[in-house]
């Protein structure tokens, strides 16, 4: 699957598909899948245009698009170029009238008023990616949680998961022989989360990630026996801090580890997450 596009069409912000999208694909291990946007659709002509692009370099085409106009123009355009699309808003709206028994006021982007809960996942999200892998580890006293793990953990999924609800997120890696900083040990150790996985499954994410990336699948990085050793390196480590949450990810969603964190943190604090 690598090189595999998906086209987001929308006329608003794409936000709304864009959300639905990165969940399916959460499903997927290590899938190189490109998500492009093409918002603000308002016109047929829009809709020639933006599919124009997709016709030049196909992929997947999901589109959310309240008037029912541009949907048909959508689906026309891509029937007649052998597109696949993916309709994420107009069934939900038109079952939705149905149970209601009125209509829909058809107007884009009524979900998107700026209030100031989009201003702080914008801010959270800004945060969390100026803080991915380790980096500008002198502001994560500014974290609502620091997660900690080795290479495929799941850390930078689950970070920026948790950021588009809202929460600061940064994420350290945790790798063999080099110290962790030391900005880590003098903040809140409430806020930090260690997670753990399998190591069979571990290495199978890491073969997967080396051959997609055209890299040879025979190294320690994916070596069971040095994947073994990180990981025990990783629960000793843990036994160290007791007031970090540990959380095994294995075959766990990133919405189910983000649920399992935000609970703990709830119960540790005694607010509302």
């Amino acid at each position: 699957m690598a090189g595999k596009t998906i086209y987001i069409l929308s006329d608003s912000t794409g936000e709304t598909a864009e959300r639905v999208i990165r969940a399916a694909l959460s499903q997927f291990y290590d899938e190189d899948v490109r998500v492009h946007h093409l918002f603000k659709i308002s016109s047929q002509a829009d809709v020639q245009q933006a599919l124009s692009v997709v016709v030049a370099t196909p992929g997947l085409v999901a589109y959310t698009l309240v008037d029912p106009h541009l949907s048909e123009a959508v689906e026309r355009v891509a029937e007649e170029n052998g597109l696949i699309t993916i309709n994420l808003l107009s069934p939900l709206i038109y079952s939705l009238s149905r149970y209601l028994g009125a209509p829909s006021r058809q107007k884009p982007g009524l979900l998107h008023r700026i209030d100031t809960g989009y201003y702080r996942r914008v801010e959270a999200v800004n945060f969390t990616v100026k803080h991915d892998d380790g980096q500008e580890t002198r502001y994560l006293h500014k974290s609502d949680l620091v997660l900690v793990g080795v290479s495929r953990s799941s850390k930078t999924p689950l970070a920026m998961y948790l950021a588009h609800k809202g929460y600061k997120v940064a994420n350290v890696p945790i790798v063999f022989g080099i110290a962790l900083p030391e900005e880590l040990f003098e903040i809140d150790q409430s806020k930090i989360v260690g997670l753990l996985i399998d190591p069979k499954r571990l290495v199978e994410i890491r073969t997967s990630r080396l051959i997609n990336m055209r890299q040879s699948p025979r190294g320690s990085y994916n070596d069971y026996q040095m994947v073994e050793d990180e990981i025990a390196a990783c629960r000793q480590l843990y036994r160290k801090h007791p007031d970090w949450y540990i959380l095994n990810i294995t075959n766990k969603s990133v919405e189910e580890a983000a649920s399992e964190i935000l609970r703990r943190m709830e119960m540790n604090s005694g607010i509302e997450y």
